[in-house]
């Protein structure tokens, strides 16, 4: 693979420490959810691989709709991860991808989202190993 771009970030102490970037524009203080018995009052991996994915996702859908020559210029992208004890005791994730389309039909959004899963990079390092979900937002 032609490596197009190297992110490098440390984290110091864990889940009870501090995570930053390498050019400084990130740095952030990690804490345990308050749902997993923590005090809260910081970030987590889990969130900040929810905002990674997000934000890669909706590139992804951006790109591939501009192929189409399809307006998403309205759209927005979700992104839950989860986070669980698989029955061996091992932890891993899951991710529900939703997605608002403002405009498209059904049948066209999810042949986007479908198309924006085969693309995004988040998508093909997870596959396999990751269960993912793709949804759109329903209207109210």
């Amino acid at each position: 693979m032609n490596v197009l771009y190297t992110a490098d970030a440390t984290a110091w102490g864990g889940r009870e420490g501090r995570a930053a970037t390498s050019d400084g524009v990130l740095d952030v203080q990690l804490r345990i959810p308050k749902e997993m018995g923590g005090p809260g009052g910081g970030t987590n991996p889990e969130q900040l691989f929810a905002t990674g994915y997000a934000g890669c996702f909706h590139s992804a859908l951006k790109l591939v709709a501009a192929r189409d020559k399809i307006d998403v210029s309205e759209s927005a992208i979700t992104v839950h991860i989860g986070l669980g004890m698989q029955d061996d005791g091992a932890f891993n994730i899951t991710a529900a991808i939703e997605a608002e389309l403002p405009g498209l039909d059904r049948e066209q959004a999810m042949k986007l989202l479908e198309a924006a899963h085969q693309v995004c990079p988040y998508s093909n390092a997870t596959r396999g190993n990751v269960d993912v979900t793709l949804a759109l937002t329903e209207d109210d």
